[in-house]
Order: C-alpha cells, then structure tokens, then sequence
C-alpha cells in the first residue's frame, strides 16, 4: 500500500514540476530564439539591400 502511495506521490511531484518549471522555461527558450531569428533576419536583409545599392552605383 505505501508503494503505491509513494508512487502516485512521485508521479504528482512529477506532474507538479513539469508544468511549473520546465514548460515555462521552455516557452521562455522558444520566445528568445524567435525574437534573435527575427533580429538576425532584419540584419541579414539590411545588408543585403547596402550591398546590392553599393555595388550597384
């Protein structure tokens, strides 16, 4: 009996960190790499446009 006390108790420790820290930290992770991305590729496309008016003239 106390083992499937201890694990029902582990499985809900489990449940309990998975959605207070892990799932948030990763939701964290996604929204940094979405927002570097998005900086990367305005600096890409800006350098692409001065070269190609540099070149150009």
């Amino acid at each position: 009996m106390s083992r499937v006390v201890m694990l029902v108790l582990g499985a809900l420790l489990g449940l309990f960190v998975l959605f207070n820290f892990l799932l948030p930290m990763l939701a964290g992770l996604i929204k940094l790499v979405l927002i570097v991305g998005v900086v990367a590729v305005i600096v890409f496309v800006a350098v692409t446009l001065v070269g190609k008016s540099s070149r150009s003239s």
